[in-house]
């Protein structure tokens, strides 16, 4: 059974791949969903060989990740505020698709887990993108956490 990092994991192939062909291809980019083991002969390990992906998950993990690609104008505007040396367009594909990822996580879904969000991120730069990777995104995304979270608080008390 998958777990929801698992599901993360997913989403960010499928963003991945969403941003590198330009939001074309949907049909072609979610059937690549079904068996991510494949991938592992080109030497891209997603999700450990056990981990079994209900039809359900697969479709929730592509669901969050056309989500984050459609909201990625709003996400790559506050990106590219908090991270002034790089601006979306270059970051690596993989940190702006994690960035993009968490940042809707934390500001567009309805139930938000910002810190979880937070953390997930950076689990992810750990696992797929270079060792400074961590780093930046935890740099940027708890900027935008202490945003979120002021936002909320001030919600909360009005």
């Amino acid at each position: 059974m998958a777990s929801p990092r698992d599901i993360r994991k997913l989403a960010l192939l499928a963003l991945y791949q969403l941003d590198a062909r330009a939001g074309e291809d949907i049909e072609s980019i979610r059937e690549s969903l079904n068996d991510v083991h494949t991938l592992e002969d080109e030497g891209l390990i997603f999700v450990d060989r056990k981990t079994e992906f209900t039809d359900n998950q697969r479709d929730k993990a592509f669901d969050l990740a056309q989500r984050a690609y459609e909201h990625r104008s709003v996400a790559d505007i506050e990106l590219n505020e908090l991270s002034k040396d790089w601006t979306v367009t270059r970051m690596p594909i993989v940190d702006r698709s994690i960035l993009r990822l968490a940042h809707y996580e934390m500001t567009a879904i309805a139930d938000p887990k910002p810190k979880a969000a937070v953390n997930e991120a950076v689990e992810l730069a750990k696992v797929f993108s270079t060792k400074n990777s961590p780093g930046f995104v935890n740099g940027i995304l708890d900027k935008i956490l202490k945003r979120v979270l002021a936002h909320t608080d001030t919600a909360s008390e009005g």
